[in-house]
């Protein structure tokens, strides 16, 4: 999942093949309807492909990656936070991207440039989820944990059952 298949590096070949032998505007339409039409297999490949692709496709990528963060699949989500997110989402959506990674479960490692482009307020939000997290009794995913540079308290455990609050 982090780094992506061989048939996601076998679709990035192909796709950097047609990026030398279309014009500009076909290999756009063609890069959109592989990814519109193709299953998840192929979305993965078109998101992975991105950063080889002429800086024609750049905005047509950046809709293709705005739509697999929409995704729950956490390969697709994590194709979609490789390079070229790194390379060419604005913070707040790049931060977006970071959380749902951490909601679904996409390991850190997928996230091209975290390290470059952590800043305060993803740090800030980290917190905010970490906090929810312990206050809902929830594990705190070791990921999480990483990124805030800090060892959080784990949640407290559940009270034993049949236990009466009401005294």
């Amino acid at each position: 999942m982090v780094r992506g298949t061989a048939d996601d590096r076998a679709r990035t070949r192909l796709l950097s093949v047609l990026a030398e032998v279309l014009p500009e505007g076909q290999l756009e339409r063609e890069t959109e309807r592989l990814y519109r039409h193709g299953d998840d297999a192929e979305r993965r490949g078109v998101l992975r492909a991105l950063p080889v692709l002429p800086a024609s496709v750049t905005r047509l990528g950046l809709t293709l990656v705005e739509d697999g963060l929409r995704s729950n699949d956490p390969r697709l989500v994590a194709a979609a936070m490789g390079p070229f997110a790194a390379a060419h989402l604005d913070q707040p959506a790049w931060r977006q991207g970071v959380l749902k990674c951490l909601f679904i479960g996409v390991p850190l490692a997928a996230v091209a440039g975290l390290g470059r482009r952590t800043d305060s307020e993803l740090l800030r939000m980290a917190r905010d989820l970490a906090e929810e997290r312990r206050a809902a009794g929830r594990d705190i995913e070791p990921d999480l944990r990483a990124l805030l540079g800090t060892a959080v308290p784990p949640a407290p455990p559940p009270p034993p059952r049949g236990e009466d609050d009401s005294r």
